[in-house]
């Protein structure tokens, strides 16, 4: 391969990898995190990130001391709706799927007499916790997130079921 060829492929392995963690953001992050994630240096990064911006795909906030760049999250929650509808599984399993969620919340709810993942990690202050039960409840609170997150997009994969269904013939026009 020639160095020109081996400059390109590298060039165009770094914008894959930004893209892929941009798209990924569960937060707002700056470019020098993006860029640490990817191994690829500050400044080609940021150019990626700002194509995205002029692309719609991401959003850029200049508000804070720095800027921060984060995705449009109801554009990745219909794309993942999309994909829970179009992945081979049936509504009900979905439903089965939203209950177990649901129900694995509530059971934190009760062990921790807590109400939300925030109040369980206001427990963490008691000092009577070990270390091991500070990290359960730390990872517990991530999860109790998550699970807030996926809910809300299962939840909207099952109401809109037939919206979301693929198109599996072109719309005809009217006479």
């Amino acid at each position: 391969m020639t160095e020109d060829a081996g400059l390109r492929s590298q060039q165009t392995a770094g914008e894959d990898r930004v893209r892929m963690v941009a798209r990924q953001l569960s937060e707002p992050r700056t470019a020098n995190w993006i860029a640490s994630e990817t191994g690829w240096s500050h400044g080609p990064t940021k150019r990626v990130l700002e194509r995205l911006v002029d692309d719609g795909i991401l959003h850029r906030d200049d508000s804070g001391t720095h800027t921060t760049y984060y995705p449009d999250y109801r554009r990745q929650a219909m794309q993942e709706a999309m994909r829970l509808r179009d992945s081979g599984h049936t509504v009900e399993e979905l439903t089965e799927r939203l209950a177990e969620m649901k129900t694995q919340i509530r059971e934190w709810e009760h062990e921790f007499d807590v109400e939300s993942p925030n109040q369980l990690r206001g427990t963490l202050t008691d000092g009577a916790l070990t270390a091991d039960e500070e990290d359960r409840r730390r990872e517990i609170a991530r999860e109790w997130d998550h699970l807030e997150r996926r809910i809300k997009i299962v939840g909207f994969a099952i109401r809109e079921w037939d919206f979301l269904a693929p198109a599996t013939e072109p719309a005809e026009a009217s006479s």
